[in-house]
């Protein structure tokens, strides 16, 4: 298995104190153009993507140019920090080294995680506030899309959001089969995001095959927040 899923497998968040100097994590960047801001599910479904897609990308592997940074990442705290951008600030971090995919008409680009402290100018600009989009009737589940589940008692920013569908798809990686991680790459770690209703929601959340996110608390809602839910009986 990938050395970075198997550090996913069955991990339990640290609970010590960090050294504020020692925090690690994922820039997310979604690009909302004034003009022409994206879909929120889209937005979300990129994001999802873009995540796992740094973790399983050739360069994190071991020998890799991102493999140190993204091993000290999941080590510890999983941790992603949403960032708008439009414009010529969009363009700009497009040179920093990450995964961009489209959906639709929205772009997100997931950078290689590394110390808060030691952000890039070019990510350090960007507003984390302020990314909210509203909500939209996502279409039918794409062809070899796995569907996360956001809870539907829970209120997030878009930005927010991004970030937590982030986690479920790294989440539910380590958990398919190579058969199917090597489909979904195919697809390019197609995500279909939805949200149920509070009563399918407590039918999916029983399930023995689901994973959920608990949010660790730092923005927007409490911690051990169950914020997404996904189905791992395809591994």
């Amino acid at each position: 298995m990938n050395p970075v899923l198997e550090l996913l497998v069955d991990r339990h968040h640290a609970t010590d104190v960090e050294d504020p100097a020692a925090v690690r994590a994922m820039p997310v960047v979604l690009r909302v153009e004034r003009s022409a801001p994206p879909s929120r599910t889209e937005v979300l479904e990129a994001a999802a993507a873009a995540a796992v897609a740094v973790c399983l990308d050739e360069r994190a592997l071991p020998g890799g140019e991102w493999h140190e940074e993204v091993v000290a990442w999941v080590r510890g705290r999983i941790r992603k920090v949403s960032r708008r951008a439009r414009g010529a600030h969009w363009e700009a971090v497009l040179a920093l080294p990450g995964v961009t995919v489209e959906v639709g008409g929205a772009q997100v680009r997931a950078f290689v995680p590394g110390l808060v402290s030691e952000l890039p100018r070019e990510l350090r600009r960007l507003q984390v506030s302020g990314s909210d989009l509203p909500p939209d009737e996502p279409g039918p589940v794409p062809p070899g899309a796995y569907e996360l589940w956001l809870n539907p008692r829970v209120v997030m920013t878009a930005g927010k959001a991004a970030a937590q569908v982030g986690h479920a798809s790294m989440l539910l990686a380590p958990r398919l089969s190579e058969a199917r991680l090597d489909e979904w790459a195919a697809v390019d770690h197609r995500c279909a995001v939805r949200t149920p209703s509070a009563a399918d929601w407590d039918r999916l959340v029983a399930r023995p095959d689901v994973v959920l996110v608990r949010d660790a608390g730092y923005t927007e809602v409490a911690p051990g927040t169950a914020t997404v839910a996904v189905n791992s009986r395809f591994g």
